[in-house]
């Protein structure tokens, strides 16, 4: 039984209590059951809508691979995010494809303990961990596994 079934038996049930609709007590009913029944319809259209966003999002979901892959380069959904690395040969740790294809680096992240990868070419002199958000500086990496 969906939120509108509810007010709907609500509403009758109220109407084969045959509640005094003149008195006090009757007007409250009354507007409550009135109240229920907009409140459900409006949620019945929020459903509606919601399930037209999600097919929606899913379709452009679908879109959206379909040009990573057609600007990566890739045959099938395990796309790289390295620059100019899907035509792989090699075994490369800081991505899916299998080249030395990226001057990648990885260093330690001193809050969680996980592997970091980057690039050699990062203008930054600062890089977050993605795991936890902690900021490692380049400057500080003493020791930088290729």
């Amino acid at each position: 039984m969906n939120v509108s079934e509810k007010a709907a038996y609500l509403k009758g049930l109220m109407e084969g209590m045959k509640i005094d609709e003149t008195t006090n007590e009757g007007k409250l009913f009354k507007a409550i059951a009135d109240l229920l029944e907009d409140l459900s319809l409006s949620v019945l259209d929020l459903e509606e809508g919601q399930s037209y966003l999600e097919e929606y999002i899913d379709e452009i979901d679908a879109d959206l691979g379909e040009v990573e892959r057609d600007v990566y380069e890739c045959e099938d959904d395990d796309w790289c995010d390295c620059d100019d690395c899907c035509d792989c040969d090699d075994d490369c740790d800081c991505c899916d494809c299998d080249d030395d294809c990226c001057d990648c680096f990885a260093t330690v992240c001193p809050g969680c303990g996980e592997e970091v990868y980057f690039d050699a070419d990062t203008a930054d002199d600062v890089i977050v961990c993605p795991s936890c958000n902690t900021e490692i500086e380049l400057e500080d990496i003493e020791d930088i596994d290729e």
